[in-house]
């Protein structure tokens, strides 16, 4: 249950969701088994595991949700193989090259023939919602991933506004000063034995770990201009971790007093009560550590949410969002095509998966494309006029 990582995002305002709202939201936005032709699908998961069926823990106003992504892989190296099998075969009996549109068109072709034969890959990604203090943290390190997870949350509330949690001060300067003068730390930091080093503008890094960093040697690398880029530390005595310029917190790691604390209480076997026991405990130390680690980078930037409402977000009803812009042109592609699959959509306006995925619900809605049948696959219902 203890995070990982962190990727911390602020929301305009602190505010309050009915658990029941929430949970019922995520219900319609839970995982389901994967269609024969899709690439790729985000739902909720329960945090506890498969012997829960609870999407969302509420504790003291501290909230825990799970994402599950799954992914076909499908190796383009397999891909391309096969469609240079098939454009030979082509230019055998034709005597000439093959067009690269029709070349393009062939590659489409078997990335759906394929798709449904690849491997799925599940991976979860928890995320922390501390509503009484207007934040939302991601365990993960990846921008990519963490970006996923809200996008679902976003799908599921209807509306979310949050923006990366930012400094006063640049963390690259204040780790920077960290080192180069111990006297400029705080009371309640310890530099670990672990750092990265850039110089401005250059694409080259230096890499130190388990070295002491109070010495000569990293004097003369920051005199030479580099600048720590990660450096690992200990907040408090209670969490050690990697603070990164994008104000990532990686490889967390909590302190044996607080382990032991969550190893004495007793569950009675029970896994969703072992659950809660250690996110409450992870969450107070979390959020007493990251109040002290932004003060130290100079107190946090409070964000500019520039024509958003600053009240919380609420679960929104089904069809309250506005048509997407691209929903005639992907109407149009579509029939054209005669391909109703998300992949296409998504490949060919290169949006994300979710946008694609509400783009052929909304086919669906206005008779377009058929539901998905056992397979997953849909069928285009109205053809070219």
């Amino acid at each position: 249950m203890w995070f990982k990582n962190l990727r911390l995002y602020r929301l305009p305002a602190a505010g309050s969701i009915a658990v029941e709202a929430l949970a019922e939201a995520m219900g319609r936005f839970a995982t389901r088994d994967m269609g024969g032709h899709e690439a790729k699908h985000l739902g909720w998961v329960p945090p506890a595991g498969r012997k829960s069926d609870t999407l969302v823990h509420a504790i003291q106003n501290q909230f825990l949700l799970t994402m599950q992504r799954q992914e076909r892989i499908l190796p383009s190296s397999v891909v391309k193989e096969e469609v240079e099998a098939r454009c030979e075969e082509i230019e055998a009996v034709r005597g000439g090259p093959v067009p690269r549109a029709e070349k393009m068109s062939i590659k489409e072709q078997v990335y759906e023939e394929f798709l449904p034969r690849a491997f799925v890959r599940s991976h979860r990604v928890d995320l922390w919602w501390d509503m009484a203090g207007g934040m939302i943290a991601v365990n993960t390190s990846s921008a990519k991933r963490a970006e996923e997870a809200l996008d679902l949350l976003r799908a599921t509330l209807g509306s979310l506004k949050v923006l990366p949690v930012a400094t006063h001060s640049l963390p690259t300067r204040v780790m920077t000063h960290w080192l180069q003068d111990p006297s400029l730390r705080p009371s309640w930091l310890e530099v670990g034995d672990s750092v990265q080093l850039r110089e401005k503008g250059d694409d080259g890094k230096v890499t130190a770990k388990n070295v002491d960093l109070d010495t000569d040697d990293m004097q003369q690398l920051l005199e030479c201009g580099r600048q720590a880029s990660q450096l690992s530390i200990t907040l408090d005595e209670r969490v050690s971790l990697t603070l990164t310029d994008d104000l990532t917190l990686k490889s967390l790691r909590f302190s044996d007093a607080l382990l032991d604390e969550a190893g004495d209480t007793d569950d009675d076997g029970d896994a969703v009560l072992r659950l809660e026991t250690d996110f409450i405990l992870m969450v107070n130390a979390l959020r007493d550590v990251i109040k002290l680690l932004l003060t130290g980078l100079g107190g946090e930037a409070v964000p500019e949410f520039k024509s958003m409402d600053e009240s919380a977000p609420t679960p929104a009803s089904p069809g309250a969002d506005e048509p997407d812009p691209l929903l005639s042109e992907a109407k149009a592609f579509v029939i054209e095509s005669g391909r109703a699959s998300i992949s296409a959509v998504q490949r060919k306006f290169k949006i994300g998966y979710n946008r694609a995925a509400r783009l052929i619900e909304d086919l669906e809605r206005q008779g377009v494309v058929s539901p998905m049948d056992n397979s997953g696959a849909r069928k285009v219902l109205k053809e070219v006029a």
